[in-house]
């Protein structure tokens, strides 16, 4: 069964760096948010990164998105899935990223996760004309990545941003 995403993605006109992960887990789709289940340490790695508590609202998670001159989204628009699980995917059809590109100064793209950053090179970014920087997954399922090395190998949003 082909899931579509639900979500728009997240940006305003003065986002310089662009994070993109692979599809919303089920627990996201549910809640209508990115990073929406509590065991992922997305808002947990970037508060940390920014210096600020970690944010428990959408509209908190959504503050520390725009004020500090990120986006957000996926890189595919639809596929099929079962659960959660990236090694489920397949038949991925990408997003249209110039609904970010053509109205933000994106000069970044950073890639939550090896699915990501591997669709991204391989769908989207000889239309965007950016390269793409992978990041770890901030996914519980990276257990191997603990959330210290995980806040330190993300520094680097922190000093485009």
């Amino acid at each position: 069964m082909t899931v579509h995403h639900p979500l728009p993605p997240l940006f305003n006109e003065r986002s310089r760096v662009l994070i993109l992960g692979s599809f919303p887990s089920v627990k996201s789709r549910e809640g209508m948010f990115f990073y929406h289940h509590p065991q992922n340490r997305f808002w947990k790695v970037l508060a940390a990164v920014f210096g600020c508590p970690v944010p428990e609202t959408i509209e908190e998670k959504r503050r520390l998105i725009l004020d500090h001159g990120l986006a957000l989204w996926d890189v595919i628009d639809r596929c099929e899935i079962t659960g959660s699980s990236d090694a489920s995917i397949r038949d991925p059809v990408p997003t249209d990223l110039s609904r970010i590109l053509d109205h933000a100064p994106i000069e970044a793209i950073y890639c939550n996760g090896s699915t990501a950053y591997r669709l991204y090179r391989k769908h989207q970014q000889s239309r965007t004309g950016l390269e793409a920087r992978l990041l770890p997954s901030t996914s519980p399922a990276n257990a191997v990545w603990q959330l210290p090395r995980l806040v330190e190998a993300w520094q680097v949003v922190g000093k485009e941003a």
